[in-house]
């Protein structure tokens, strides 16, 4: 009786795994065999009836034709294959990053970050992506002790035909071996079985592939009925004409010469047959065949990427825009997804057999970042910091995609605030801004509590005034000199009235000379205009 030695080696649920399979092959393919190189098709003379075999087969558990017929999907429909290889490079354009939780050691994180950091993790994610369209995808591991850790070294892709699912829920993937029809249930850690959520279900029917079959079949039959109509577009339509008493021989000479003048351009006939010639106009075979395919191809864009502006013509840049963010969400499924699949199946083994099990594991993301507006973000970041809002300069650098200056690198700086950097440089006390408005109350006494002594006052005791401020304490410092003269001459021609009524007939007769006001009311209004043109926002 041959006993199985217990590894020491423990998983992340306290198991211990079978460290001697991690570095050994156990999907390759072989010669011969259930997993032979596969080399059939099943996309030639494809009909709607065989289609439909084809999808209740993998229904029942039977995918080998399916997956067939989604690995020649990409090959044949050229619109299919571009937008599901758009929807797999937006995912691999997307850095992978390690966050650590709490109590996790600096050691294990660190471990992590080599581990997401090498090449050939990278390339096993972008492969993983093929199950956006057969519904599951699977890289084999092989393990090996580097630097101290067990690690993987290489990450092998395999064929989704080498695998099966179960019999009973049809959602457990098993491995094809020759002596057991049912397959081999796949290793913890030996295998990393990417199953997207594309929709709910099976995972043989929630693969973009299986809807998309439908248009494929359609795409072909009208690419035929195309191809068979271009062949005779801009042959002329002859029809032949004989006459009543032509025997049937004749009738025959006759048609073979009409089928000659098509390939040969020339044939001969009897006397008294006729070969008329009709034009024909190939306008209605764009309409038809070339719109039905566009047709499909739009609802092919929106089965993968989910829009069309972006993948087909006719959209503005706006309208782009705006439909961008339907390709975001996807594409933030795909990578949580993504990383949810390498966090369970991946970073807790290999966190777990190196370091043993934890209570919390480094979490790999794949953080999708909006496209920012920079205009939009300065502009608002301009009046918020105007407004006294501390906005941090590592965080917009980031932000606009600008990087740290260097010490002793040329910065760029506003001309309007070179002047006062040079006088820092030179260490000058910078000049005041505004002039003395206490010597505007030079002309009054001491303690005067006019209107416009008490406006100068309180804007020169004011510490948050402005410029508008000085300026009307400008405007009101002399107010008196100008309107007393022509108080005097309303107050005199009151006095010589008997009653209101007369005042406002000889109001219109008086003649006041209110230059002097004009001139200082035109004056403030100039300067006011001035500043709000410089410092408004």
């Amino acid at each position: 009786m041959v006993t199985t030695r217990k590894s020491s080696i423990l998983g992340p649920d306290g198991a211990p795994v079978e460290v001697a399979i991690l570095s050994e092959e156990m999907a390759a393919p072989g010669l011969w065999g259930v997993r032979q190189v596969p080399r059939e098709s099943v996309a030639t003379g494809m009909s709607p009836e065989r289609l439909g075999d084809v999808l209740r087969a993998a229904t029942n558990g039977h995918p080998r034709a399916y997956l067939t017929l989604a690995i020649d999907m990409e090959e044949r429909y050229l619109h299919y294959s571009s937008q599901l290889q758009t929807r797999r490079l937006a995912f691999d354009a997307i850095p992978a990053s390690v966050s650590s939780p709490d109590g996790v050691p600096p050691k294990i994180t660190h471990a992590v970050h080599e581990l997401v950091e090498a090449p050939e993790f990278r390339d096993a994610c972008a492969d993983l992506t093929d199950g956006i369209s057969k519904g599951f995808a699977v890289c084999e591991m092989m393990w090996e002790f580097e630097s101290g850790l067990l690690r993987p070294v290489s990450y092998a892709f395999r064929d989704p035909r080498y695998f099966t699912v179960d019999r009973i829920t049809l959602s457990d993937l098993r491995l094809i071996v020759d002596h057991d029809l049912e397959g081999t249930p796949l290793p913890d850690a030996k295998f990393l079985r990417h199953v997207p959520r594309t929709r709910s279900g099976l995972p043989l029917r929630t693969g973009l592939a299986r809807p998309a079959a439908w248009a494929f079949l359609i795409q072909n039959f009208t690419l035929q009925d195309w191809a068979a109509f271009c062949e005779i577009y801009g042959v002329p339509f002859r029809v032949g004409k004989y006459h009543q008493s032509a025997s049937m021989e004749d009738k025959r000479t006759l048609l073979r010469a009409v089928r000659d003048i098509a390939n040969d351009a020339g044939a001969i006939i009897p006397i008294g047959m006729d070969i008329e010639f009709h034009e024909v106009s190939g306008q209605q075979g764009e309409r038809v065949f070339g719109g039905l395919l566009g047709y499909l191809d739009r609802q092919i864009s929106k089965l993968v990427v989910g829009q069309t502006m972006t993948a087909d013509d006719g959209s503005s840049l706006g309208q782009a825009k705006i439909h961008n963010e339907v390709r975001l969400d996807i594409l933030r499924a795909d990578c949580r997804q993504m990383a949810a699949t390498i966090n369970r199946q991946l970073v807790e083994y290999f966190v777990s057999m190196n370091f043993g099990p934890q209570e919390r594991y480094p979490q790999v993301e794949f953080q999708v970042t909006e496209p920012e507006d920079i205009k939009a973000v300065s502009e608002a970041t301009d009046r918020m910091v105007r407004l006294g809002l501390k906005v941090s300069q590592r965080e917009m650098r980031k932000k606009i995609g600008l990087s740290e200056p260097v010490e002793g690198e040329d910065i760029l700086v506003a001309m309007s605030s070179a002047a006062p950097v040079a006088s820092q440089e030179r260490n000058e006390e910078p000049k005041p801004r505004r002039k003395d408005r206490l010597s505007a109350l030079s002309s009054h006494g001491t303690g005067c509590r006019c209107a416009s002594c008490r406006t100068v006052q309180l804007a020169a005791d004011d510490p948050e005034s402005d410029d508008l401020d000085e300026v009307m304490a400008d405007a009101l410092s002399d107010w008196q000199e100008i309107t007393d003269p022509l108080l005097e001459q309303l107050f005199a021609l009151a006095a010589n009235c008997g009653s209101f009524e007369e005042v406002l007939v000889k109001l219109d007769a008086l003649r006041l000379d209110t230059g002097p006001l004009q001139e200082r009311l035109a004056r403030a209004c100039a300067i006011s205009r001035g500043i709000g043109d410089v410092k408004d926002i």
